[in-house]
């Protein structure tokens, strides 16, 4: 058999998107890094990472934990997950919310590319446990509650589902068997609120509760999704019920219950649809619900619908039988959780694999992204290009149906969708840029792959993109260059003043890279350090003019913690004037210095160590 061999498509696509397996910690590299995190907080994590801040750093089998200096008191927390292939998940315990990854995150990160071997290797808890026999274990598990004695409710919860004991009745219905301690989950709800309270009343003003309620919801749901909906039920019961009666604790504090509320609505909406409850057990839940409403001013709207319409109701069985009305499930007007109920429906009837109900009923309520992407799943894939022609509207409908037809082995159906995706309107367009840049360059389509990346650079522009389009673009970089500077000289994105600095450096623009960070505040100072170290020879007098502006700031309003930062930005001052030949001029500038603040005795020891001479 002659000519070229086949490609096959699903191998490449999981080598792309795979890496190498042989890795107990998977190699991730520094690009990588940076398009988890924004730029802001790349430069601040490399920051950190260059001060040292990471204090400790282990590796637990699959679990790297550090800890990181930081603002606060105490270091923050970092825990990153991975297996053979890449960081599956990555905490942190300070309040970060934007964005990609913390700069702790990043730092740490960093130091698992750039300096692996400080990382210290200790055995995971099962290697730790197969070292005791029963009495130490015994032993050690004591010795732990303690020291931190609320661990006994959750060892008693953990036992009791071990060991699953004689079933115990839940309070709404005699007949209903449970099979988990109850008193155990309500405990862990009073404790958490007592610990919240601990850490309002020390000053903290992070949410320390949220995340801990979170975790109990998430055990009610996994009960349900094993089809123990006794037990889901009564698990919901005992932390609504616990939550309601003891917020005021928290109240007082500024706590507010939209987030964990909106969270038990959603819950109570899954368990509901769920199970099959008797006419007794609806009435017992939608009165207890109501109640919770009253008592905590929460909003169980949506779980009282589901309650009502369960999935008998006559519109509902319509939809599912095919026939799509133009109202979709709802008789009347629909309300504002509609989009939350359908896709709670759609996550049952995938777990119950009823995927034409599930098609019917994403089509009548408008769930155009889960429409797609099933029929993608199901291999339906001349019905789902057909029907993305029709519908589909945004650029996440388009990325996620690219991924899907990309997953089944239908790469070249999937370039071609998310090359769709960049004419639509949305707010992924930087993900699907580097998402499909990725996959045409593997399927060999370098034109494709710099047309994806320059997309995904209007949005964010990215030093790291900038360097891999000039590989893809080969002899035509000069006109991409171009077009690249005049979109990031343009450009007014929120924290992308690095990757203009980084850019313009590269290509010896030193007026673009002055012009972007004349102005930055002194938060940007190891950027703006940066400039000054590449402008010293060819701007001498623009370093000179804007590095004393921000060390006499500082000295003039006497702000000793930052005397630091005022003797650098007067060290870039003293290489300016000697670069351009006028040490006579910083002699004298230096002078009228310490003339002026003689009598900042930590200023002036600053001056002396540093050697401002």
């Amino acid at each position: 058999m002659s000519g070229k061999p086949k490609l096959d498509l699903r191998f490449i696509y999981a080598q792309v998107f795979a890496g190498d397996r042989s890795m107990s910690l998977p190699q991730i590299s520094e690009f990588t890094v940076r398009r988890y995190a924004n730029a802001k907080s790349f430069q601040r994590g490399e920051a950190y990472f260059e001060a040292g801040a990471v204090i400790t750093i282990t590796q637990r089998g699959q679990q790297l934990q550090a800890e990181v200096e930081g603002n606060e008191r105490l270091p923050y927390r970092v825990s990153l997950n991975f297996d053979d292939k890449t960081i599956t998940s990555a905490k942190c315990t300070c309040a970060y919310n934007l964005d990609g990854w913390c700069k702790h995150i990043v730092a740490t990160m960093l130091v698992s590319t750039r300096q692996p071997e400080i990382i210290e290797q200790r055995p995971t808890l099962e290697q730790l446990l197969d070292r005791l026999d029963h009495v130490q274990t015994q032993r050690l598990v004591q010795e732990l509650v303690a020291e931190q004695p609320q661990l006994v409710d959750v060892i008693d919860q953990h036992v009791s589902w071990m060991t699953n004991p004689v079933a115990k009745p839940i309070s709404t219905q005699p007949g209903r068997q449970v099979t988990v301690n109850l008193a155990s989950f309500r405990g862990q709800v009073k404790q958490i609120l007592r610990e919240a309270v601990r850490y309002f009343e020390e000053g903290y003003e992070e949410d320390p509760i949220t995340e801990d309620l979170f975790s109990l919801v998430q055990t009610a749901l996994e009960f349900s999704q094993q089809g123990e909906s006794n037990n889901a039920i009564a698990i919901l019961e005992a932390i609504t019920s616990t939550c309601a009666e003891n917020w005021d604790e928290v109240s007082e504090y500024g706590a507010d219950n939209d987030e964990i509320a909106w969270e038990l609505n959603l819950a109570w909406c899954e368990v509901i649809l769920s199970s099959e409850l008797t006419s007794a057990e609806k009435v017992d839940v939608q009165v207890s619900l109501e109640a919770w409403q009253d008592e905590w001013n929460a909003d169980f709207t949506m779980s009282l619908d589901a309650l009502r319409q369960g999935w008998d109701n006559p519109h509902l069985l319509r939809v599912l039988q095919g026939d799509i009305a133009e109202m979709g499930v709802w008789e009347r007007e629909v309300p504002n959780y509609a989009d939350d109920l359908a896709q709670i429906r759609l996550k049952i009837l995938e777990r119950q694999e009823r995927y034409q109900e599930y098609l019917y009923l994403a089509q009548a309520e408008g769930q155009t992204q889960e429409y797609l992407t099933m029929l993608g799943r199901l291999g339906r894939v001349e019905e789902a290009l057909a029907a993305a022609e029709m519908q589909m509207s945004s650029t996440e409908e388009a990325f996620a149906l690219a991924k899907t037809l990309a997953e089944q082995g239908s790469l070249p159906e999937a370039l071609d969708i998310a090359q769709v995706g960049f004419k639509l309107p949305g707010n992924c367009r930087y993900e699907l840029g580097i998402w499909t840049s990725d996959l045409a360059e593997a399927v060999g389509n370098p034109e494709i792959s710099l047309l994806a990346l320059k997309e995904a650079f209007q949005v964010k522009p990215c030093f790291v993109d900038y360097q891999k389009m000039a590989e893809l673009a080969g002899e035509n970089w000069e006109n991409v260059k171009t077009d690249l500077l005049r979109i990031i000289q343009s450009c007014k994105t929120w924290g992308i003043e690095s990757a203009k600095v980084d850019v313009f450096l590269y290509e010896g623009l030193i007026e673009d890279a002055i012009a972007t960070v004349s102005e930055l505040s002194s938060y940007h100072s190891a950027l703006i350090h940066r400039v000054m170290e590449a402008a010293i020879s060819h701007k001498p007098d623009w370093v000179i003019t804007n590095a004393r502006r921000r060390a006499e700031k500082i000295m003039d309003e006497g702000k000793a913690e930052y005397y630091g930062e005022a003797v650098q930005w007067l060290k870039k001052v003293r290489a300016a004037y000697i670069q351009s030949g006028r040490q006579a001029d910083w002699s004298k500038y230096r002078e009228k210095l310490i003339e002026i603040h003689a009598r900042k005795r930590k200023l002036m020891g600053m001056f002396k160590e540093r050697g401002m001479e």
